[in-house]
């Protein structure tokens, strides 16, 4: 009798040890089949505690803040960043500076700076791009040479000098007249001799607008500790487009984006979405996967960008403009001159008449898609809707629902 008792107790311990072992199993299971529904499903607040941090330690209201606004409208030059992400149209919109008589543009010059430290994760590189666009702005060219591998560097070594109008017009180059609106053929420029980079320097100095156009700043607030240099008096020109036709874009490019992609997916390695994304299943088509991947992180990043502002305080807000690439090209005088007004230039009918034509063309893209050409805007804009399947389309839409919104891009969800 005493021995039953104490096997039937022994059964009853190991029955509730095996009971206590498989509850969190069971919860856990639960928990991650929930979020695998809604994994795809953007969340309307990614990183809104680190975003509202930045501002933690700022009076909006005290004087301090109020006089970094006010050295900034004191300040004579006026510097640009044009931020924006692959394929969303910023090398159209750069080039519209790029015409400018008052302007001096760089086309992407942090694009050696991450050739050569590949393969350095996106977000490990923000400081020195920082650290970079600090020195150009100033007119110091210098810092090129940490990349070059030599000391000795030209004009040719900027990259996309070819087509690059200070670089091509006199005083550089006699195969164009700064002051003359159309496009530069990187066959004439070719011709130029190559200056010494001082020579650039001297002609960067000469101009009272700036503007750097490039795509490797994941992140506004990297730029914030410039915004707030009242020395560099810097605005920001952030460019959005429909994810979808982003999307669209960076699969026709694909080839040639899946570097850059890869060190994007790279710098969120550490955590479980990102490893899924960095690891696709189908290993099939990488190039595509991680392409289409990043996507979901630079929708990421543009939602904390429109945290940041939202709970920016003023002298912040005066100095950035948002612009979509939709509105961009279908009415192309009136948002060219709102872009001038915040830059302080001045518009004319030539570059008036230019942004016309460029978005007038026959064609929605030319057979190479980093060349900058007139392109028909409507079929731009619309293109994915013919390009896209089903289920590709209903990705985007999902991990981007929250930027979408925001931005006033409808579902085809939301259509039906």
């Amino acid at each position: 009798m005493k021995r039953r008792l104490q096997k039937k107790y022994l059964i009853l311990i190991l029955g509730y040890s095996v009971l206590l072992l498989l509850i969190p199993y069971v919860l856990d299971n639960r928990s991650k089949t929930i979020n695998d529904k809604h994994e795809l499903q953007q969340q309307k607040c990614p990183d809104l505690e680190k975003t509202l941090a930045l501002w933690s330690n700022v009076d909006r209201n005290n004087n301090a803040t109020e006089m970094v606004g006010d050295a900034f409208n004191r300040s004579d030059k006026i510097n640009i960043y044009v931020h924006a992400t692959w394929r969303t149209g910023s090398s159209f919109l750069g080039e519209l500076f790029n015409q400018h008589p008052d302007v001096f543009y760089l086309y992407e010059p942090m694009w050696n700076m991450w050739q050569s430290l590949y393969p350095g994760d996106a977000v490990s590189l923000q400081g020195a791009v920082r650290d970079m666009m600090n020195s150009l702005f100033r007119c110091d060219f210098s810092v090129l040479k940490l990349y070059a591998g030599t000391s000795n560097i030209s004009t040719s070594f900027i990259f996309g000098w070819k087509t690059n109008k200070v670089i091509c017009s006199q005083p550089l180059c006699n195969a164009y007249k700064k002051d003359e609106i159309g496009l530069v053929r990187g066959d004439v420029c070719d011709k130029c001799r190559p200056r010494d980079i001082k020579d650039l320097e001297r002609e960067c100095k000469k101009y009272r607008v700036m503007v750097i156009k490039d795509v490797r700043v994941l992140d506004l607030s990297v730029l914030v500790p410039l915004m707030r240099d009242p020395g560099l008096n810097l605005r920001i020109i952030q460019l959005f487009r429909d994810p979808r036709a982003v999307h669209n874009s960076r699969l026709k490019s694909k080839l040639a984006l899946v570097k850059e992609s890869v060190q994007v997916l790279r710098s969120k390695k550490q955590t479980d979405k990102f490893k899924r994304l960095l690891m696709p299943s189908n290993r099939s088509n990488r190039a595509e996967n991680y392409v289409a991947s990043a996507m979901e992180l630079i929708c990421d990043s543009w939602l904390n960008d429109m945290l940041l502002v939202e709970n920016a305080p003023q002298w912040l807000k005066r100095n950035y403009i948002q612009i979509r690439y939709e509105d961009l090209v279908l009415y192309p005088v009136e948002e060219l001159q709102r872009l001038f007004r915040f830059s302080n230039l001045t518009s004319f009918p030539k570059i008036e008449k230019f942004v016309v034509n460029m978005t007038r063309g026959e064609r929605y893209s030319s057979e190479k898609p980093f060349v900058i050409s007139s392109r028909d805007a409507k079929e731009a804009i619309f293109a994915w809707r013919e390009r896209l399947n089903v289920e590709q389309i209903n990705r985007v839409e999902a991990y981007c629902s929250e930027v979408m919104r925001r931005l006033g891009y409808q579902s085809v969800v939301d259509k039906t």
